[in-house]
């Protein structure tokens, strides 16, 4: 099998201190593969990160303002696609994961087992020193992700990751905040492979996070990724099981209040139920019908991602 071309793709804000030396750490031998670029994607830091990363002989794409993770992430994918890349590995700029790993990620990705490789600092509880609100988050965030594709994962938060060529072509994101839960839900519900290999992580005190100042700030907006995305791609279930739901509890009301006038011949006390189930009749009716829309315009969401795939591939090939 031909050796292949690897893209390390490091997202950067304001990482001066540490980005030389995750540079620096990145192997440069690893099994199946022939060349090794590094890529630095600096989201508008204010301060010497992207003069270090050019100095450590690293490819520089710098946004002249502070997009956001999610962006930066598919700006990095797209330029390391132009650079010709067959396998693309993301690691933070930070030093929380050490580039001395980066094998371990590649080597799922060129045996064919794996179309997308994600660290997990928790299949074998390696991350004993993570915050335990954090280490809350990600367990509720991890299990809803595994239910809504239908799979099991440990660890769905990691940024520490890599990708196949086909992997990343197929990926549409649309996220600004962040990528990571969006990337599972959008790459499962295209069959693509994801395996997780446990890997080592180190947390440092005092440390403020990058992608939002609070944590009730990164819940809701990753949340609302992980529905919106959830929602596009299955709108039969996101709108249609509430649908019937709410049309199921109003026909009980209605239905107990008919069976009452029919007993009774009067409507008092219950007239009120009559009008609520009425009401949920109606609008559970009305959720079912735009499930059904949302569905149809799903159906040509997919043919329009099935053509710009084949415009991405046949760009990307000529790369």
């Amino acid at each position: 099998m031909a050796k292949k071309h690897l893209v390390v793709m490091i997202p950067c804000f304001n990482e001066e201190k540490t980005i030389t030396t995750v540079i620096k750490g990145i192997p440069r031998d690893i099994d199946g593969i022939r060349k090794i670029d590094v890529l630095v994607v600096d989201d508008g830091s204010t301060d010497k990160s992207a003069k270090a990363a050019k100095k450590a002989k690293a490819k520089v794409f710098r946004h002249s303002k502070n997009e956001g993770l999610g962006f930066t992430f598919k700006d990095g994918i797209r330029q390391a696609l132009l650079m010709g890349a067959d396998f693309i590995v993301n690691i933070d700029g930070d030093l929380q994961f050490n580039p001395r790993d980066i094998p371990k990620i590649v080597a799922p990705l060129v045996k064919g087992e794996a179309d997308m490789v994600t660290a997990s600092r928790f299949a074998e509880g390696l991350a004993k020193n993570v915050p335990s609100v954090k280490r809350f988050g990600n367990r509720a965030f991890t299990w809803l992700i595994s239910k809504l594709t239908r799979q099991h994962f440990t660890d769905t938060q990691c940024g520490f990751r890599g990708y196949s060529w086909e992997a990343a072509v197929r990926m549409n994101l649309f996220g600004k905040f962040t990528y990571t839960q969006e990337v599972f839900l959008d790459l499962v519900n295209k069959g693509m492979k994801i395996v997780e290999v446990p890997i080592k992580v180190r947390y440092f005190k005092g440390r403020k996070s990058v992608i939002s100042r609070s944590l009730s700030n990164y819940a809701i907006q990753t949340l609302t990724i992980i529905l919106t995305t959830f929602r596009d791609f299955r709108p039969l279930l996101f709108f249609g099981l509430p649908g019937i739901f709410i049309f199921s509890v109003g026909f009980l009301l209605g239905l107990g209040s008919l069976g009452y006038w029919l007993i009774l011949q009067r409507t008092t006390p219950v007239r009120m139920y009559l009008f609520t189930g009425i009401f949920l009749i109606t609008f559970g009716f009305l959720m079912i019908i735009l499930a059904l829309i949302a569905d149809m315009f799903k159906k040509i969401r997919m043919t329009q991602e099935e053509l710009l795939y084949k415009m991405k591939r046949n760009l990307y090939e000529k790369k």
